[in-house]
């Protein structure tokens, strides 16, 4: 956050990650998290795709008590983040958390839209949700986009990833590790549950007891 903080700007985080995977409900809980932190997040609402994502992610901004940034529907995804960027430094919040429209890995337009948003706003963070159950579909996922973003002219790699339903996983935690090992992306958090509470830090004394019961 430091960056940021010195170039008087946001910083900014971007969520990305196939249809239905809990991102918007992801994003809403690390809203949560960081106002209980002390930050000041403003939500941007840059899926501009999917019927009902603005009004969702609403009902998120209304019930933490937390600025949301939209344009509607049917927009540049890119610009609506530029926009909500522009307004988080103007108004004084210090995190812009961006949501984005879920796309299979293979929707080469809506990949390309994401990586367009991802270059032209260049976050600090780029994080991937992806179901804990999920195995090597995982892999495969976090892969193509990665490709995509870097087609599209982004120089890193996705930086973190938030494994959902991961209350639901009991002893199968060795897709968490082969999807870190693989992809060399950190397991940032995991949601344990449907509360904005429910987003906790990867605990590596829990999954090494779990492997070895």
């Amino acid at each position: 956050f430091s960056n940021a903080a010195s170039e008087k700007r946001p910083y900014v985080i971007v969520m990305i990650g196939i249809n239905g995977v809990g991102k918007s409900t992801s994003l809403a809980k690390l809203a949560y998290y960081l106002k209980s932190n002390g930050c000041s997040p403003l939500l941007a609402a840059c899926d501009t795709f999917r019927s009902g994502a603005v009004e969702q992610l609403n009902v998120h901004a209304k019930t933490l008590e937390l600025p949301l940034y939209h344009k509607g529907y049917a927009k540049d995804p890119s610009a609506v983040a530029k926009a909500a960027i522009q307004q988080a430094s103007q108004e004084g919040q210090d995190v812009v958390l961006v949501d984005t429209a879920g796309r299979m890995q293979n929707n080469v337009p809506l990949m390309k839209a994401l990586s367009k948003l991802v270059v032209e706003n260049s976050p600090d963070l780029v994080l991937f949700v992806c179901e804990a159950l999920v195995g090597n579909d995982g892999i495969d996922q976090l892969s193509m986009f990665n490709k995509a973003l870097r087609q599209g002219g982004h120089v890193r790699q996705i930086d973190g990833i938030i494994l959902t339903k991961f209350d639901t996983v009991s002893d199968k935690v060795g897709a968490a590790l082969t999807l870190t090992h693989v992809t060399g992306a950190p397991v940032v958090f995991v949601g344990t549950g449907q509360k904005y509470t429910h987003l906790k830090k990867l605990s590596s004394q829990a999954i090494i007891k779990s492997l070895f019961r």
